[in-house]
Parts: C-alpha cells; sequence; structure tokens
C-alpha cells in the first residue's frame, strides 16, 4: 500500500514538473523583481516551497538585506521564515513574513507552506511543496517628488491593493546533489490590472537550482551550485556559486551574478555583473549567523551601490546538523 502510494505521489510530482517546464514557456508582460537574495544558498524556502522540512528540526530565520547604500529609495527587504518537519519526516510545514520597499513602493507577504516527499531511492528523496497567502502592493504618493505637482495623474497618498499569492516547487536530494524548480506568482496577477491603481506587475517568476555537494576531506566539502531566475520579460539572471564547509560549522564561498538575453520590449540595458562573499558559521550548537556582502561589477562602481545582506538563524530542536553534516543546503 505505501509502494503503491509512492508511486502515485511520484507520477503527479512528474505531471507537476511537466506542468511548471510547460508554463514557462508562456508569454508574459512587463517585469516585476520579487525579493532577491544571496544567502538563499543556506535557506532554499526564500525561492521553493519544497524546501519545507528539508532541515527537520524547527529553524527560524530573520534576514535582513540592504542594497545601493547612500542612494534615496534604496532597496530594503526584511523576511522571516520558520520550517519543520512532521515526526516522520514526510511532512513539512512552513511560513514566511517579508517586506520589500523600493522608493515609493512597498510590497508585504505573508505565506503558509506545505510539503510532501516520498523515498525515491535509499539515500534520495522527491519532495513537492506548495506555499499559500497574500501580499500587499503599496504606493506612498507622499514620497513622491514629483517635477509638476499640478499633475493631477501622480498620486498625492498613499495607495494600497491586496492580491492573492501561490508558489509552487519540486526539490530533490541526495547525500550528494540536490535540484529544484519552482514557480511564484501563479495566481493574483488579474487583481493588479486595475486601470486605477496600476501598482505592480505580479509576474510568474520561475526557479531552477542544481548543485552538489562534495567531500574533500574529513573537515572539508565542497559545494558547487547554480540558480536560474526567469519572468521571460527581462534578461535571464543566474547565480554560480562555490562554497567550502569546514569542520561542519564554517561556510565561506563566492556567488557571480549576471544576466544574459533581451527584454520582452527590446535589447537589454547594460548588464549588472556582481559578485558576493558569503560566510555561514554556527555560533553555537543551534544558532547561525550569515553574511554576504555584494559587489557591483559594473563601470559605475563607487562603493555605495553595493549591497549587505545579514541573516540569523536558530534551531528549535535537537540539531540535525549532528547526525546529517551536509544537510545544509
Amino acid at each position: 500500500m505505501v509502494a503503491g502510494n509512492q508511486i502515485r505521489f511520484f507520477v503527479i510530482a512528474a505531471k507537476s514538473m511537466v506542468l511548471m517546464l510547460y508554463i514557462m514557456w508562456a508569454p508574459y508582460g512587463h517585469a516585476q523583481q520579487i525579493p532577491q537574495y544571496s544567502q538563499y544558498t543556506f535557506n532554499s524556502l526564500h525561492i521553493n516551497p519544497a524546501y519545507a522540512g528539508y532541515k527537520i528540526d524547527p529553524f527560524v530565520q530573520a534576514t535582513y538585506r540592504s542594497q545601493f547604500m547612500a542612494f534615496p529609495g534604496a532597496p530594503e527587504t526584511f523576511s522571516i521564515t520558520a520550517d519543520m518537519a512532521s515526526s516522520d519526516e514526510l511532512m513539512g510545514f512552513g511560513a514566511s513574513l517579508f517586506s520589500d520597499r523600493l522608493g515609493a513602493t512597498k510590497v508585504h507577504g505573508a505565506l503558509l507552506t506545505y510539503s510532501y516527499k516520498i523515498k525515491v531511492t535509499n539515500n534520495s528523496y522527491l519532495s513537492m511543496g506548495v506555499s499559500a497567502g497574500t501580499s500587499e502592493y503599496v504606493l506612498d504618493g507622499n514620497l513622491l517628488m514629483p517635477d509638476d505637482v499640478t499633475d493631477m495623474t501622480i498620486p498625492m497618498e498613499r495607495i494600497n491593493m491586496f492580491t492573492p499569492n501561490l508558489n509552487a516547487g519540486l526539490f530533490f536530494h541526495s547525500e550528494k546533489f540536490f535540484s529544484g524548480l519552482s514557480v511564484f506568482n501563479l495566481v493574483g496577477q488579474r487583481n493588479l490590472e486595475n486601470q486605477d491603481v496600476a501598482l505592480a506587475v505580479h509576474n510568474n517568476h520561475y526557479f531552477l537550482q542544481i548543485g552538489s555537494i562534495l567531500p574533500l576531506s574529513a573537515e572539508t566539502a565542497f559545494k558547487p551550485s547554480l540558480l536560474i531566475r526567469e519572468d521571460f520579460s527581462s534578461p535571464t539572471s543566474f547565480d554560480l556559486n562555490a562554497m567550502f564547509l569546514f569542520y561542519d560549522r564554517f561556510w565561506v564561498g563566492t556567488s557571480y551574478r549576471s544576466s544574459i538575453g533581451k527584454n520582452s520590449s527590446g535589447p537589454a540595458p547594460s548588464k549588472r555583473n556582481a559578485i558576493a562573499f558569503l560566510i555561514d558559521l554556527f555560533l553555537t550548537d543551534s544558532l547561525r549567523f550569515g553574511y554576504a556582502y555584494d559587489f557591483n561589477l559594473s563601470r559605475q562602481n563607487n562603493f555605495i551601490n553595493n549591497s549587505h545582506e545579514i541573516s540569523l538563524g536558530y534551531y528549535l530542536g535537537s540539531k540535525t546538523l549532528t547526525q546529517k553534516p551536509y544537510k545544509t543546503f
């Protein structure tokens, strides 16, 4: 009976993967980026709901990201995520809150996440997850500085709109390999197609993640990975990551970010290549600290348009890392 349920789940997951791949080729409107993180390499719940429960023990993390410091209205992102696995480790449960600000615009969101996994082989698992919630898009006209203050089309007060949100994903992992495919903003686009309040375009965003973790010695491991972001409206963005783990407690590495392709409406703007330096370490057996510094490689870089990202995570249960040292994808 259990084997039959696993086979049925695997068929459903495979069909879902095909469906998401098919959807990825459909045309969409202009781009509106969702919050971007550099430390997703240590908490993929930011990019894939199927990751919920992967760490097994209850885990809570707060992340703050400040981009292009010293620029007025520079992007700022704050999020809190929490997830855990069921006692049989087959189901994952999660929740997340986030706030993303750019100039006079803000996006707030709240999501609940559920995942279910099956054992594919003795050491590999496939999870399918969904997250659902709501997003609020805000335009604060009080922060605008129009050239023509008499222009009646420019809002002078705070305008907001709520829209439902739904994300879905698949996540496969073994002891030395992991991959994931997810799509964000599956619903809610029509709510924002309001001729009176055109605040944002709630586009579909896709994430394809693949990587491996390779033991180099008893004390060291190497984790290369690739992440591709796509919304079919703006140039395709990708990250190449190289991380090293020392003594099962300390991560250090780098990430190279760039883009390829064209906008749907014409040539792509000049590329914004960047490199990020990341560290992640266990301050205690339960307390985890992460930091990322993004350095812009463009010609215009003058050290004020770089980014800082800080995270603090806490395991509420007995730390799984002591039994499974590489369970830190």
